[in-house]
This record gives C-alpha cells, sequence and structure tokens, in this order.
C-alpha cells in the first residue's frame, strides 16, 4: 500500500471523527487549543488501537464484531444527535452546557467513531500492509481533522448557535442511519 493510498485511507476513517468533532465544538462555551487536542488525541488513539486490534485479531474477531458493529454506531450517533437537537430548543436565555471531555463522555463517541478502522485492520491483516505506517497516518490524520472539526464547530456554534447545533445533531443521526442502511445491505454507497 502506497503512501497516497494510506493517506486517502486515513482520511475516509477520519469522516466520522471530523462529524463528532464539529458537533463537540458546537457544544463549547470557549473552543481552545487544549480542548481541540484532548478531542483530537482521543479520535486519533482510538482510531490507530482499533487499527491495530483489527489488524492482530484478523479474521476470527471480524466475525464477531461484524454482526453488531454498525448497531453500536447507530445507537451512539443516534443519542448523540437526539441530545443536540433537544438542546438547540433550549431558550435563548439559558446558559450553554458546556461540552464535557470526560472519558465517560468522549469514550463512547471515540469507540463510535473508530469501528471502520477495526474493519480496516482487519483488511491490513490480508494486504500484508505495514501496520506500523497506517496507524501513525490514521491517528495523525484523525487528531488534526477533529482538532479542526472542534474549531470549525466552535466557529460556527457561536454565530448561528441553535441552527448548527440542530444540523449537526440531524447530520449524526443521518450518518447513524447510513452506517446502519449499509450494513444492512438496504443502500450501497
Amino acid at each position: 500500500m502506497g503512501i497516497i493510498e494510506l493517506l486517502i485511507l486515513a482520511f475516509a476513517l477520519a469522516m466520522d471523527a471530523f462529524a463528532v468533532s464539529i458537533c463537540l465544538g458546537l457544544k463549547m462555551q470557549k473552543v481552545t487549543i487544549r480542548k481541540a487536542l484532548i478531542v483530537g488525541l482521543y479520535f486519533g488513539i482510538f482510531q490507530a488501537l482499533m487499527l491495530l486490534i483489527g489488524y492482530l485479531a484478523a479474521s476470527s474477531f471480524a466475525e464477531m464484531i461484524e454482526s453488531f458493529d454498525h448497531w453500536i454506531v447507530f445507537i451512539l450517533l443516534l443519542l448523540l444527535g437526539l441530545k443536540m437537537i433537544v438542546d438547540s430548543f433550549r431558550e435563548e436565555g439559558e446558559e450553554k452546557e458546556d461540552a464535557s471531555l470526560h472519558p465517560r463522555n468522549m469514550l463512547p463517541y471515540a469507540i463510535a467513531t473508530s469501528i471502520d478502522s477495526l474493519a480496516v485492520g482487519i483488511s491490513l491483516a490480508f494486504l500484508k500492509a505495514d501496520i506500523i505506517s497506517a496507524m501513525v497516518a490514521v491517528g495523525m490524520i484523525a487528531l488534526i481533522l477533529s482538532m479542526i472539526g472542534v474549531k470549525f464547530g466552535g466557529l460556527f456554534g457561536s454565530r448561528f448557535e441553535s441552527k448548527v447545533e440542530f444540523a449537526g445533531g440531524l447530520v449524526l443521526i443521518l450518518i447513524g442511519v447510513k452506517i446502519l442502511l449499509e450494513h444492512l445491505e438496504f443502500i450501497g454507497f
């Protein structure tokens, strides 16, 4: 696998993390480099670790998680999306709840956005790809795009907070539905 293919793969895997990062940025009272870095580290580390787990587990583990991974992702994104939509209807004067970066809140997001990396890691094992290079590329791209996503969400959140928060929640739900339908083979994107 060449560097171009590896970078394309890394960007593709980071898109879910990017979308969730935008949503987290929307919920932040103030976006800081530290907060963006924390989000980026969660997503980057989990993307790389799940890639490695998939690589090491290869085909035996894939069969175990393959039957329900899409449901996990769907439920997590649905819950996050619904919460954002409900929050978008709060009164103008209400205090904005800051996005919590506590592990109990971040771990479900990190897991949900990195399940695809698990499957890709399995594929890379069959291709006998260099897993270290893949982990570095996937982890770094996820980290960088997640940090950008937080900043992007923070910029739009301060200007169009309720509308963007509603749209962000809707996008997360649609991503979850798309993943669910793809795995249930209703559509083939």
